[in-house]
């Protein structure tokens, strides 16, 4: 069915551009805490060793709804006025402009390594929480039905600013040393941050004064006893299993996917313009025609069209192990693969928004994300064992045929799960 509301009204409502905004503020700090700081370090000599443990400071993004009640719960007690998201928002970019600043004057020189490493870890925690925040501004500022629109241009922002952070910086530090090229970043934030100031602060209905403990015992329990009070029994826990579940053909190819194209005989610089560049256009088409089909579609046949398509665009891959080496059938894969993710991306955002209760916005939505992801990590550590003992192609039929569990839990849960003005 339909949305009452048109395409053109949903994509141009100014929520959607700020949420662009606000998604290239949230995918700024990713990469400088992960693979553009890598590449820092490896110059700097650190070891290969040192290099892998700072990975886990990329921790703080897979357990950010620890600490997401504070957030629901909690009035900063200065910046109040500029309302609960604002507010918190705001500090959040504060902290990882100035977190930032710190990895510029530190470095990862041996006398500081372990002030680098604390800078690092607070700049990465600064980035999971403004995620948290934004997520919470996302689902408040707008109706259900345009949450497809905004999930696009969120989308937009957050490619953008990978690009910024990942190819953008790569160039700059070729050109110029390492530290500026960190102080260069800390100065995008804080350009972001006008647009913090500016938004709209969504509306939130006024609660009767609480202390403390109250707070903190209806923001901790309060979200996972609602939860199970909407969708009771069974209901709930297929329900959290299929959120653990429908992203799970495109998270086997994760790991999987760089050994296979360099396998295939592709350079780091094919495989940098066509899955790093092309893709990421094509990734943000496919997000952009995933908020249209929401729009027009409705949420859940969206969801179901973009769990198919994602799990079927796997068998592209089929094609690259007939053709190694052929760079117009990687061209032809990595489009799909990218626009099908894209899809699917958008169209999930739009269902965990709308499985929000508003009085639990930030802790809910981080469960679900947080969610999302956990069987990827989990999947991440077997599907090398797996492409050993099957082969590739083997593998990517088995990684399509494992999306089955999840059309099946989405069949059954139609009938238990209502998107309200949705569908």
């Amino acid at each position: 069915m339909s949305s009452s509301i048109s395409l053109k009204q949903a994509f141009a409502q100014p929520a959607a551009l700020v949420l662009f905004f606000l998604g290239a503020s949230s995918g700024l700090p990713f990469l400088l805490v992960g693979g553009t700081l890598s590449t820092w370090l490896k110059e700097d000599g650190v070891s290969i060793e040192q290099i892998g443990l700072f990975s886990l400071v990329g921790l703080s993004y897979s357990f950010k709804f620890l600490w997401s009640p504070l957030l629901d719960q909690i009035r900063l007690p200065l910046l109040w006025r500029l309302g609960k998201r604002k507010s918190w928002l705001l500090t959040a970019q504060c902290v990882l402009a100035a977190s930032l600043a710190a990895m510029a004057i530190l470095t990862p020189s041996h006398a500081s390594l372990a002030w680098f490493v604390a800078a690092t870890a607070l700049a990465a925690f600064a980035g999971a929480t403004q995620d948290v925040i934004i997520d919470a501004y996302r689902i408040e500022i707008a109706p259900i039905e345009t949450q497809g629109a905004l999930a696009a241009t969120y989308s937009l922002g957050y490619r953008l600013a990978l690009m910024v952070s990942g190819a953008f910086a790569l160039f700059l530090a070729d050109q110029i040393p390492w530290p500026m090229v960190y102080w260069t970043m800390a100065a995008f934030v804080l350009a972001l941050m006008i647009v913090t100031l500016i938004a709209r602060e969504p509306t939130h209905a006024p609660s009767a004064p609480r202390t403390l403990t109250e707070s903190l015992r209806d923001g901790v329990i309060g979200p996972f006893q609602d939860f199970f009070q909407r969708f009771a029994g069974i209901s709930g826990i297929v329900l959290l299993a299929f959120i653990g579940w429908f992203k799970i053909s495109d998270q086997m190819l994760g790991v999987i996917a760089m050994p296979f194209y360099l396998d295939c005989g592709f350079t780091k610089t094919d495989i940098a313009l066509v899955s790093k560049m092309f893709g990421v256009w094509i990734g943000i088409a496919g997000a952009f025609a995933g908020g249209a089909s929401v729009v027009h579609f409705g949420t859940q046949a969206s969801l179901f069209a973009g769990i198919l398509i994602g799990a079927v665009s796997n068998l592209l891959y089929l094609l690259l192990a007939m053709f190694p080496g052929n760079l117009s059938i990687f061209v032809l894969v990595i489009g799909g693969e990218n626009l099908a993710g894209g899809f699917l991306g958008t169209a999930a955002i739009a269902y965990l928004s709308a499985l929000v209760n508003q009085r639990y916005t930030a802790t809910q939505y981080a469960l679900f994300s947080s969610i999302v992801t956990l069987p990827g990590k989990l999947i991440a550590g077997t599907s090398g064992f797996m492409v050993a003992a099957w082969g590739y192609p083997v593998f990517f039929i088995f990684s399509t045929l494992a999306a089955a569990p999840a059309l099946a839990m989405f069949y059954w849960l139609r009938a238990y799960v209502r998107i309200e003005r949705a569908d």
